[in-house]
């Protein structure tokens, strides 16, 4: 791989790219790499050295779930990534590592009285600070080129070959790059390749040990999530959970659901529904006497990760006797006076604990998610027997649940969502429903949720029947009676994973059982104490009995579909949540519009459904368009597109009895709303040709119900770009 001196113009798009392929190089495991990684921002190199060691250095797959084949993996005190700082004084790479492998060798495993056992494999290394030689002495500086130039010599001798046994990672900044390439050319021509991150330089401040901040944090939102997917389908929001501190923990969100709406001729409507979920709990502080046999220091990076947060977390600290630094303190006392594994288990556990609460109270920035991965992988590598695991497990699945939602990790999602469901599973192999009930419950609701993401990536029908089953077992632990509302939101979560599921097999089955799931949360939440909740679940009853429409009984599962959504539009108004509110209206347009459509249906009621739907499609988009700035759950163009579809229908129907005006304004409105979609459906081409055709179809029913002065005053709208495409239509 070459260096590229051009920044990137897009540097996040081209960040990512470049990250995932240095994890992907590192994660390989294979022997005698060196790569270089070249950052002149220190707050990216900072975030990117830190992902790869929470996400590499324990791998889940090795925490407290040891293979058959003990020979291939590490144990889940031995680290598969070390993270070292190039010291100042004596700046040797290669000397470092091997320093580091004398103090902590690779533990020996699959030792019997018949068989010698055999060693685990080497870490890789990853090496940061280089940065730092820009403020040394000259003689310094040589002195790391002259140990770079020694390397090739270095690394065949006996003592020092076994540091490539594995990968070294070298962070660098530019200028220190060229610097190698012209001064060390024997450690250039031994790297494997060269990772490039865009990024503006960090201004070198004064005073050594000066912390390296990371830039402005970025925040995830607990609440709502919302994420519009394709065109035509729908996308509902959910209301925060109310956490009951401190034994409520971690995250709610919203999951999105992709309802399919169909009508002949191409012309398609949207609905959609929504699912909610539950939360991990605090732990009880009740560590086992256990040691391990790996104790690593603790390192700067996860020092200046704390660093970062100082401003929140100051604030939030208040409220406690503890502040991070104090945290940190202890733990690096510990270390200094070679404590046992279990006190450094605790202390760590402290740390992850502390960040836990910063992200209970909102503060989900990258950083603070980092920290607490970082800490409670630290306390459960050290203490692997403490009666604490399986809760310290479920919140690591959640963290990186998190990690999944917070930017810019959408695209490194599946990894993130396969991590956490890995650390759910390996809780639920340490408990036993008889002797921890709750804890059953909460982590085969929270293995659902994660479930229900991983369909997005692949396997949807298999991942959605696997959270169906996670929160049924959930629903056999977590009663009415012993807690309500939790019953009641996990009855709304497998609500909406039969509905998912509905959308692979068995149809018919599966929308009655998440209609069934979905009244069982009602019961519980009642519009006088949890209204929003009532409204969004009523929602979703509306959407699962029109799909249901599709199969069977049509006129009737529409008509309660349309009971429902006015039902939930009680409660959803313009003034408590109109996004919410919109979304809804748009989803009882829809269902008049099919009703109105069904072969049943008598001409008078047709047109009364029809003219229900243009006022709740007119009440969708008029919310829609207030809403400046907020993120919609639905397709504004899509509606735009059902609204021209609804009027021109009305109009043209065979037994509309309206005179000369009311046709004309009918068909006016039909015309503007497909011309407002077609604004936004540019890189659509499907959509954008559909709508073309809505066009076309309109101008020809100004002709036929109002003659040529109808055509020409239709013509007389149409933008003058669009005339070469639609008058050889006409």
């Amino acid at each position: 791989m070459s260096v590229n001196d051009t920044a990137h113009p897009e540097n996040s798009a081209w960040n990512k790219q470049v990250y995932h392929r240095l994890k992907l190089s590192l994660s390989l495991g294979l022997r005698r790499q060196i790569f270089i990684a070249v950052c002149d921002d220190l707050n990216l190199r900072n975030q990117v050295a830190a992902k790869l060691h929470s996400t590499l250095a324990y791998p889940v797959s090795q925490v407290l779930n040891q293979p058959a084949n003990a020979y291939e993996a590490s144990t889940p005190a031995y680290p598969r990534l070390v993270t070292l700082r190039l010291n100042m004084s004596d700046p040797h790479p290669i000397g470092q590592i091997n320093q580091w492998l004398i103090s902590y060798p690779p533990p020996v495993v699959g030792k019997t009285a018949d068989t010698p056992g055999k060693a685990l494999p080497i870490p890789a290394f990853q090496i940061v600070g280089v940065e730092q030689l820009t403020r040394q002495p000259v003689a310094i500086q040589r002195l790391f080129l002259q140990y770079l130039r020694s390397s090739e010599q270095s690394l065949a001798s006996p003592e020092t070959a076994r540091v490539l046994e594995s990968s070294i990672l070298l962070w660098v900044p530019r200028p220190w790059l060229h610097a190698i390439q012209q001064s060390a050319p024997q450690f250039w021509r031994c790297r494997t390749g060269v990772f490039v991150f865009a990024g503006e330089p960090t201004p070198m401040v004064q005073g050594r040990g000066t912390p390296e901040r990371f830039s402005g944090t970025r925040g995830i939102d607990l609440g709502d999530f919302e994420q519009t997917l394709d065109q035509d389908i729908l996308e509902e929001q959910i209301p925060t959970e109310d956490f009951d501190f401190p034994k409520e923990s971690l995250v709610n969100r919203g999951h999105p659901s992709e309802p399919p709406g169909k009508r002949e001729d191409g012309d398609i409507l949207a609905v959609g529904l929504v699912q909610e979920e539950g939360f991990p709990q605090e732990r009880e502080n009740t560590p086992a006497p256990v040691k391990s046999s790996y104790s690593s220091p603790i390192t700067k990076e996860l020092t200046e990760l704390v660093l970062a947060t100082i401003d929140t977390a100051i604030a939030e600290s208040q409220i406690t006797d503890e502040s991070p630094q104090q945290l940190l303190a202890e733990i690096e006392a510990l270390h200094a006076n070679n404590a046992s594994a279990v006190d450094l288990a605790q202390a760590y556990q402290n740390l992850g604990n502390f960040y836990r609460h910063q992200i209970e109270q909102g503060h989900a920035t990258l950083e603070h998610l980092m920290v607490a991965i970082i800490a409670y992988q630290e306390a459960i590598t050290l203490d692997e027997v403490s009666p604490q695991i399986p809760d310290i497990l479920n919140d690591l699945g959640t963290l990186y649940w998190m990690l999944y939602r917070t930017p810019p990790n959408s695209e490194e999602g599946q990894s993130y969502i396969e991590q956490g469901i890995e650390f759910y599973q390996l809780a639920l192999r340490l408990i036993s429903p008889q002797s921890h009930p709750e804890t059953y419950a909460r982590v085969h609701n929270n293995l659902g949720t994660a479930f229900g993401d991983l369909a997005r990536f692949n396997n949807p029908a298999e991942n959605w029947q696997n959270a169906v089953s996670a929160y049924t077992e959930a629903l056999h632990y977590r009663t009415a009676e012993m807690e309500p509302l939790k019953y009641a939101a996990c009855q709304n979560n497998l609500g909406t994973a039969y509905w998912h599921l509905a959308q692979y097999n068995q149809p018919v089955e599966h929308l009655k059982k998440a209609i069934a799931a979905y009244n069982l949360a009602l019961v519980y939440y009642t519009p006088i104490q949890e209204p929003l909740k009532y409204g969004m679940i009523q929602n979703n009853i509306g959407t699962a009995y029109w799909n249901l429409a599709q199969y069977e009984q049509p006129p009737e599962n529409l008509q309660k579909a349309i009971d429902a959504y006015r039902e939930a539009l009680k409660y959803r108004t313009p003034a408590t949540l109109p996004a919410a509110c919109a979304a809804t209206q748009n989803n009882l347009g829809t269902a008049f519009w099919h009703l109105a459509n069904q072969i049943q249906t008598s001409k008078e009621e047709r047109h009364k459904l029809l003219e229900k739907c243009i006022s709740a499609y007119q009440e969708a988009l008029g919310l829609a368009h207030s809403l400046q700035g907020m993120t919609l759950s639905f397709d504004v163009f899509a509606t735009h597109n059902n609204l021209g579809l609804a009027h021109y229908q009305l109009v043209t129907d065979t037994y509309y009895q309206g005179d000369k005006s009311d046709r004309t304004q009918h068909l006016e409105s039909s015309l503007d709303n497909h011309l407002q979609a077609l604004n936004g459906l540019s890189k659509q081409p499907d959509a954008y040709q559909a709508t073309i055709t809505y066009i076309v179809k309109t101008v020809r029913a100004f002709h036929s119900e109002l003659g040529i002065q109808g055509q020409n005053l239709a013509l007389s709208k149409v933008p003058g770009q669009l005339l070469p495409e639609i008058l050889p239509k006409i």
